[in-house]
């Protein structure tokens, strides 16, 4: 019993210290350096310099910086911000926006089936944006290495009136002085994946070497501070090396990081719920590369330059590429790795160190609420399906608790005889064990077991797009989120947000399901008897509150299923005890608590 308990007492204080360490150091950092960068876009002018027409000395790409006269006007929008460019419309069931025919870019994008917030008229979401805008965000094809390739301003050219749309491609132009012409196709799906397809056809009389190249660029990190279990930021699939996460801050630091060669794979920029991602598809050997550039105008770039091809005078050579800017639906995912042969797609999504235990989870969940229509009621009974999984081993483990109570009144017995003896102490011990055929570390797994669920669980809230903004029943609209009541402004009633107080709001910050997953661990812990030793008593005491203020800026999906489960236990524990004939300690527990304050009130 005392190894069972020192081991839960180590667990929960790693979890305290891991939690304290979040709260009090990485985010008051996090707030900090996100401080910094609004300062720094501040300071920054509006503008910055023409791109440069092709790959300097050191083999970089062409700057994707804004161009001169393409700033928005104040309200403006990305359709108005180059008007002398001119823009071709993008319209599908999910996007709305433009591809700028200035540099043939994709730099205007919105998602409308999502919502900045749960308010049904909020705006809906805005993937892409102009560079010219604080918070720029483009994606790019483009060519160097000779003469007459399209640079970043060149303006290409559409038939009037051409729209993008799932069934109506569009082709743009461009021909260069010295008798190159250049030829872009470009289709869309009906989600998030577009295809283009480049022809250059060379009648300059002479052979030409070129190089392709592709990027995406972001001029600003997420509003919303990272969260050490998220990977936001850069990100790819290629080569050997295989998939590539690098952090905002990591890359700021490393500057650029260039895998080995590939010929297959993906790379791109993802945020919590939204990505971008260049997917070259042609079969041709390409260098991919992450950086961050400090220059002109910070931002963060992943891109692609494939090998030199030669074209002779009089041919023509094509060039295929995906581009995906959208909502990272798992399902989508993995059909656009099926459809078009994508490596590893899926991983556009942090599944987490426990994949294995996080994917299977989110389909069950996903299974579940397209059965019942509510995340919710989905992750309640996944919890029972969990609980009945592994009912086998709790019900050992419960039952092995249940034995070590009935032979309680030995073990006291042992302690008196042997005092301080603990060597002679711990071998009576065992002693008694392997009588009563009884394990001393069974209670545990229980517990061991739920910290990986637990923790697939929260990955499933805080990564999958399908949470967001799935509601519950009452208060509940967004399980993703953290339960918005609050006790300390009594759910409403006062006039002010506990979570907005400076420092203080993590804790004053506390709903209702916060309260009840507390009230439920507490009685879970009176089920066992009080431990003997009073620093172990005291910890255990205060465990329940410690935990009721930690998870209560969890998703409140999470805190759901904590209850629930915690619900769930108490009612198992207490069946198993009841037939293996050992005292349940509940209201004995509860009785002593009260006792002691009467007592303590007499006394005063």
């Amino acid at each position: 019993m005392e190894n069972n308990r020192n081991l839960f007492i180590t667990i929960i204080l790693s979890v305290v210290i891991l939690a304290a360490w979040q709260i009090f150091y990485i985010g008051p950092k996090i707030e900090a350096e996100k401080q910094a960068q609004l300062e720094l876009q501040a300071q920054q002018p509006e503008t910055a310099t023409q791109d440069t027409p092709a790959a300097t000395s050191d083999g970089s790409l062409p700057q994707a910086t804004s161009t001169p006269g393409a700033e928005a006007p104040a309200g403006g929008t990305a359709a108005e911000a180059e008007v002398e460019a001119g823009r071709i419309p993008v319209e599908t069931p999910t996007l709305t926006g433009s591809i700028n025919l200035r540099g043939a870019r994709f730099d205007d994008l919105k998602l409308k089936d999502y919502r900045e917030t749960i308010e049904k008229d909020s705006d809906i979401v805005t993937l892409l944006r102009p560079s010219s805008d604080a918070q720029g965000y483009i994606g790019e094809f483009g060519y160097i290495g000779f003469e007459g390739a399209p640079q970043s301003d060149t303006i290409w050219q559409v038939a009037d009136g051409a729209t993008l749309t799932p069934t109506t491609p569009v082709e743009l132009t461009y021909s260069a002085p010295n008798g190159l012409t250049f030829t872009r196709t470009i289709s869309i799906d009906d989600r998030y994946m577009f295809e283009i397809e480049d022809s250059v056809t060379n009648t300059s009389g002479g052979a030409v070497s070129m190089q392709e190249y592709g990027r995406v660029t972001r001029y600003s990190k997420p509003e919303k501070p990272p969260i050490y279990v998220l990977h936001e930021g850069l990100i790819g699939v290629t080569g050997e090396d295989g998939l590539t996460e690098l952090k905002y801050n990591a890359i700021e630091d490393d500057g650029q990081v260039q895998p080995g060669k590939s010929t297959d794979g993906w790379l791109g920029i993802t945020d919590k719920y939204w990505a971008t991602a260049l997917i070259p598809v042609g079969g041709e050997t390409f260098q991919p590369r992450f950086s961050y550039f400090s220059d002109n105008r910070s931002r963060f770039q992943s891109d692609f330059l494939t090998d030199a091809v030669a074209v002779n005078a009089g041919e023509t050579v094509t060039f295929d590429n995906l581009f995906f800017a959208g909502a990272k639906v798992s399902s989508q995912l993995d059909a656009y790795k099926d459809e078009y042969g994508i490596r590893q797609f899926e991983l556009l999504i942090d599944w987490g160190w426990f994949h294995f235990i996080t994917r299977p989870m989110f389909h069950l969940l996903d299974f579940l609420f397209n059965l019942f229509g509510n995340f919710g009621v989905a992750i309640l009974i996944t919890t029972v399906i969990v609980k009945a999984i592994f009912f086998p081993l709790a019900n050992m483990s419960y039952r092995s608790m249940a034995r070590m109570k009935v032979v309680q009144p030995k073990m006291q017995e042992l302690k008196e005889k042997f005092g301080d003896d603990r060597e002679k102490m711990q071998k009576a011990m065992m002693e008694l064990y392997r009588e009563e055929k009884i394990n001393p570390v069974a209670g545990c797994w229980p517990m061991l077991i739920q910290i990986p669920v637990f923790f697939a669980l929260y990955k499933v809230l805080y990564v999958t797009i399908e949470m967001r903004h799935a509601p519950f029943f009452g208060w509940i609209q967004d399980l993703s989120a953290p339960d918005p009541s609050h006790v300390f402004n009594l759910f409403g009633l006062l006039p002010y947000d506990p979570a907005a107080i400076p420092v203080l709001g993590t804790f004053l910050a506390i709903g209702v399901w916060p309260l009840i997953m507390g009230l439920t661990m507490f009685l879970q812990m009176r089920m066992n008897p009080a431990p003997p030793d009073p620093t172990q008593a005291m910890i255990f005491n205060w465990m329940p509150l410690v935990f009721m203020f930690m998870l209560a800026s969890f998703p409140a999906g999470l805190v759901i299923y904590w209850a629930w489960n915690n619900t769930l236990s108490i009612i198992q524990q207490g069946v198993i005890m009841k037939r293996n004939g050992a005292k349940i300690e509940l209201w004995d527990n509860l009785r002593g608590m009260l006792g002691r304050k009467k007592k303590a009130d007499a006394a005063e």
